[in-house]
């Protein structure tokens, strides 16, 4: 269930494309014309994957490009799930949580296999934007998106059923008390140092990590 309220949300077409979901990306560039700005990236998981393991947040075409490339590259070396493996488990989800697991634990004391459906929804609701969505933070906003995961994919997609549908629309989410608490509240002071730390990595320790991405 979390696999599939990450594909509602994040990339419904991940199982059938190579690495850029082509229909993604014009409906994207629609989106954006219509609505005079710049509002969404039609960002694969599998490109999510190479910006996180190699590349910047840098908005710029040459990144968005690299981007690109490596998501064919990666798609070559290892299969879907194994991208999926690498995504779950890596990605920052706020709360100084990286990966499901750690966030399942972090903001409802459960274990990833304990969730409910409204509970992976929420989750699957953090990767397009932790801080604005982070429930502890922004429970209005990461509601509002935890619904449209449920209502407009994970329901329209039959990843659910009316049932489990209105039981998750209804169910009131209860969070771990050591989510609301910092001994010290210097939480975006670890943010940047974070940051820092990634930036000082070299291809070369990269090559290192995940060799087979370079073997090709």
């Amino acid at each position: 269930m979390m696999i599939n309220a990450l594909l509602a949300a994040e990339d419904e077409r991940f199982y059938q494309h190579g690495g850029i979901d082509y229909l993604g990306v014009l409906r994207a560039i629609v989106g954006n014309v219509l609505s005079g700005h710049s509002q969404s990236g039609a960002s694969t998981i599998t490109m999510q994957v190479a910006k996180n393991f190699y590349l910047s947040n840098e908005k710029t075409y040459t990144r968005k490009f690299n981007e690109a490339l490596l998501a064919f590259k990666i798609e070559h070396n290892l299969s879907k799930d194994q991208i999926l493996e690498l995504y779950i488990n890596q990605i920052y989800l706020g709360q100084r949580a990286y990966g499901f697991s750690s966030a399942a634990q972090t903001y409802f004391g459960k274990n990833l296999k304990d969730l409910s459906i409204a509970e992976f929804a929420m989750l699957a609701g953090l990767p397009k934007a932790p801080s604005a969505y982070n429930p502890i933070v922004n429970p209005k906003r990461a509601t509002l998106r935890q619904m449209y995961v449920l209502l407009r994919r994970m329901a329209e997609l039959n990843f659910i059923d009316a049932a489990q549908y209105k039981a998750a629309q209804t169910e009131q989410l209860v969070f771990s008390r050591n989510s609301q608490q910092f001994p010290v509240h210097a939480e975006y002071v670890a943010e940047m140092v974070r940051q820092m730390m990634f930036k000082k990595i070299s291809r070369s320790d990269l090559h290192t990590r995940v060799p087979s991405l370079y073997d090709h």
